[in-house]
């Protein structure tokens, strides 16, 4: 029987803020029936395993992040997109940044496509129609974006950029400026 006041959503919500709070690697079931107060072997009637917890916490990552870029982009187009899109991201990744490593999971294909994975990449074709790119070059930008995006903020993150008196907003928006005269001037095939 389940534990009063326990639930898969509750669990899932408990292991992001876990994640947010000491790494998405060091989420265990273990862990979260700590939190709980309640026995490890209680939680079984939730999830199926700690494979099942992470994915539900990427699966949560995903959406929430989804709806972030969404709002912000709403009624934009071209390079305030652009910025309005990355911003986003980055906001979520450096206050959630266990979640943010949990969007990053692999999750199987069916997982996958039931997910807010596809929601990113309609989100950042939208953001790219502005730059009138075709195939494949539009799948090109939308892997530089990804890229660009998330090695910025893993390496802010990781500290690695307090090495130098350079402002990292500043070193952001020059990034940006960057990303958008790129796509504007796409190289021919």
């Amino acid at each position: 029987m389940a534990r009063a006041g326990v639930t898969t959503e509750r669990l899932t919500g408990a292991a992001a803020e876990l994640a947010d709070e000491v790494g998405f690697d060091r989420v265990t079931v273990a862990a979260l029936a700590r939190r709980f107060g309640v026995k490890e072997a209680s939680l079984y009637s939730h999830i199926k395993n700690a494979h099942d917890l992470k994915t539900r916490v990427a699966l949560l990552a995903l959406a929430e992040l989804a709806d972030e870029v969404s709002a912000a982009v709403a009624g934009r187009a071209g390079k305030d997109a652009l910025v309005a899109f990355a911003s986003a991201y980055r906001d979520y990744a450096k206050r959630h940044p266990g979640r943010y490593t949990a969007g990053r999971m692999k999750l199987d294909a069916e997982t996958a496509a039931k997910s807010a994975a596809g929601r990113h990449s309609e989100m950042t074709r939208a953001i790219l129609r502005a730059y009138d790119l075709a195939e494949p070059d539009e799948t090109d930008a939308v892997r530089m974006l990804g890229s660009v995006f998330h090695g910025f903020v893993s390496l802010e993150t990781a500290g690695a950029f307090s090495h130098t008196p350079r402002d990292v907003e500043a070193s952001w928006i020059r990034t940006l400026d960057a990303l958008d005269t790129a796509l504007k001037k796409w190289p021919p095939a």
